[in-house]
């Protein structure tokens, strides 16, 4: 039986969401902001379904980005999650961005996201030497393994692939498609709850609007 999965983002500043059947988009939308995730996030799920004429109770599971982006993004999508998984009695499954931005894509993959101040996320798939989940500043990246048929895919791809001479491409999907795919992929087995991915210690100012609380 195709499984239903709805997705959704919110680590930087968009809201991402994605309806997939089976391998069958049914639906997705993107909208871009800097604030008012929180407030937009579930509305624009439940315009998606309905205009999918589906509801919540059609899902089989709910996917989620877990970042890393937005301390803030990050943590509204993730409780959105684990509280639609609670409420439904559906899992909840949490996809990095690095890990979403890579999937459907050949050869060896170096997946980045934008870190600001000249600052990038990355993490490396399918080659040897491929690095971890981590931050780096552009200037110290000359001393990653980069083999010679390397594909860069997310933020700052172009100037990345500058400094280590080789391609940047777009990820094979849109965000929130790709981490319904991911999902899909891992339904057959027990996952663990979503949890943020923040690598890097968070900003020494608090936000002004706290953030919303993790469910335990």
């Amino acid at each position: 039986m195709s499984q239903l999965i709805l997705a959704f983002d919110t680590s930087a500043a968009h809201c991402a969401v994605a309806l997939l059947h089976g391998d069958t988009l049914l639906a997705a939308a993107h909208e871009d902001m800097a604030k008012g995730q929180a407030e937009r996030l579930m509305g624009l799920l439940e315009d998606m379904l309905d205009a999918s004429k589906t509801s919540y109770r059609d899902l089989e599971a709910n996917a989620v980005g877990t970042g890393p982006g937005n301390f803030t993004g990050i943590r509204i999508s993730v409780s959105a999650a684990r509280g639609l998984a609670l409420g439904l009695g559906i899992p909840a499954i949490g996809v990095s961005t690095l890990e979403a931005q890579a999937f459907g894509m050949r050869g060896p993959v170096l997946s980045t996201v934008d870190a600001r101040r000249d600052q990038v996320y990355l993490q490396g798939f399918d080659y040897p030497g491929a690095p971890a989940p981590q931050q780096r500043a552009l200037d110290t990246l000359a001393d990653l393994a980069s083999p010679p048929d390397l594909t860069i895919i997310g933020g700052r791809s172009d100037a990345i692939s500058q400094r280590l001479n080789t391609r940047a491409t777009a990820p094979a999907y849109p965000l929130a498609e790709a981490l319904a795919r991911v999902s899909a992929t891992r339904l057959s087995a027990p996952q663990p709850r979503p949890k943020p991915l923040y690598i890097r210690p968070a900003d020494a100012a608090p936000p002004r609007d706290p953030a919303p609380a993790i469910l335990s």
